[in-house]
């Protein structure tokens, strides 16, 4: 093809193709095709389009990637989905635009054999071992295959991402295709988040899930923008888009037509709820009496719980926790700390005390709670040992759990979420405990050990009275709790 078909634009491409199907091309669509060119012809050939479900997106990077062999008949196309069957029938679609397209007839081949169902070779002027289209799932071998353009259709979709070891494994499958795509090559993301760790992150990420496509250049088409207008009025009017929210539910929409980071399942418990704060227990004595405060409230009980466990890849893990009470009602998950002693040079379950007793002593915290189910049952004569010889003194107290699990998170968790009367440290966002709320549901397999920590925390009985010797440094100190001072009254009766 020479002459006025070259200077033919992927905008001219699509509007032809499209009055061949008695189509409209809509504003978003118009907006994308350029966008794809600019990539297709720019320096920076790294793209991510995020556009909002039934936008037609999958359609238009078809139309593309029959483009790109109309520009160049010698272009090699993987397409990578997280199902070989999805990518596939991108291939069919790419197949059917050459066949029909008035301005591609001319490539196609004249052997049958080049023209299969996951895989096909235009007529080209080069001999390439690679063929011009290829569909490929996440989970085939791409050793040795090569591609001039890369497009990951649809890559997570709740079973490659709803937990953190398949989110790893995704990165790990993605990260492979750096070795496939040539110098110069583009490879293009298009898709919509289905968990808040997308891999569709661009920027600053998170601790979990690092930007993945950090450089790429982002096209991001929600179906309402920020003046409260559809993207596409013509097939989602106001009144559809209202029914629409109302039928897929707040984090569905906000996921798959918002296109915010979200888990697409509704979670139980929302970390949007809690209330963060920076300040540091500051303890003071004074006259006698000794004041414990955060951010200048004064506290006025604590809950320390132990949920204890040795600790494996795939069973539960050891975790301390202490929620702090103000006379207002409000919660303060100061701390939660989940321990890893493996590795110590001590017995497992003495470098674990270890670890507890550091956290009490930080936390000038006066009284634990023990969970002795399961290995909990050897540890109270290990923790009282291990605090005699250190000199801290703590009160102890050993606790068996017999309520279903998922049941003491929710009635633990419901109620102070829905007042939001939980704050947590910014220290306890470093720590996996803000995934496991977004990601827990009752019946799921997710990781919880956190939850059932803090939740053991909140149901338990708040710390006021002074308890003798319930100090909690190696040298003692005034009791900082209200309840525990000392008071000296006058009596006008014999007693």
């Amino acid at each position: 093809m020479t002459g006025k078909t070259l200077s033919v634009s992927l905008e001219e491409f699509v509007w032809i193709w499209n009055q061949t199907q008695n189509f409209s091309l809509p504003k978003h669509h118009r907006i994308i095709c350029k966008w794809l060119q600019e990539r297709f012809c720019g320096e920076n050939k790294r793209a991510l389009l995020m556009a909002f479900r039934n936008s037609g997106k999958s359609t238009l990077v078809g139309l593309f990637c029959a483009f790109a062999l109309f520009k160049d008949c010698n272009q090699r196309i993987l397409i990578m989905a997280a199902d070989y069957e999805l990518a596939k029938k991108m291939v069919r679609n790419i197949k059917r635009i050459i066949e029909k397209h008035p301005l591609t007839r001319h490539l196609l081949p004249k052997a049958k054999d080049q023209w299969a169902s996951d895989r096909f070779t235009v007529n080209r002027t080069k001999e390439l071992r690679d063929p011009s289209v290829l569909a490929r799932g996440l989970g085939a071998n791409i050793t040795g295959s090569r591609a001039d353009i890369i497009v990951c259709d649809d890559v997570e979709v709740p079973k490659t991402c709803d937990t953190p070891m398949k989110r790893k494994e995704l990165r790990a499958r993605l990260a492979e295709l750096d070795f496939v795509l040539v110098p110069e090559g583009m490879v293009l993301y298009v898709g919509t988040p289905h968990t808040f760790y997308t891999i569709y992150q661009i920027k600053k990420g998170t601790k979990e899930n690092p930007a993945f496509l950090a450089g790429f250049n982002c096209l991001k088409l929600p179906l309402v923008n920020k003046g409260g207008k559809s993207a596409w009025p013509e097939r989602f009017p106001a009144a559809e888009i209202k029914a629409l929210q109302r039928r897929a539910g707040p984090n569905k929409f906000a996921s798959q037509m918002m296109l915010e980071p979200v888990n697409i399942s509704d979670s139980r418990l929302c970390p949007d709820a809690l209330r963060r704060y920076k300040d540091e227990l500051v303890y003071k004595e004074a006259n006698g009496k000794a004041i414990l405060t955060i951010g200048g409230r004064q506290m006025v009980s604590v809950s320390c719980w132990w949920d204890p466990a040795y600790g494996s890849a795939s069973g539960d893990g050891s975790v301390v926790a202490c929620v702090f009470g103000d006379n207002d009602g409000h919660y303060f998950l100061h701390r939660i700390k989940y321990i890893k002693a493996e590795n110590a040079r001590e017995d497992n379950a003495s470098a674990q005390c270890q670890e507890v007793i550091d956290f009490i002593v930080a936390n000038h915290i006066p009284s634990l709670r023990l969970e002795t189910n399961g290995i909990g049952k050897f540890l109270p004569g290990i923790l009282r040992r291990e605090m005699r010889r250190r000199g801290v003194r703590c009160a102890l107290s050993e606790v068996v759990s017999r309520r279903n699990k998922e049941q003491r998170i929710i009635e633990a968790f419901d109620a102070v979420l829905a007042e939001r009367a939980l704050y947590v440290h910014e220290s306890v966002e470093e720590t996996p405990f803000v995934a496991e709320m977004r990601e827990w549901i009752p019946g799921g397999k997710g990781h919880d050990d956190g939850l059932d920590a803090v939740a053991g925390c909140l149901l338990a009985e708040p710390v006021r009275m002074n308890a003798e010797g319930a100090q909690n440094t190696i040298k003692a100190r005034v009791d900082w709790r209200p309840a525990g001072l000392d008071f000296n009254g006058s009596a006008d009766f014999a007693v």
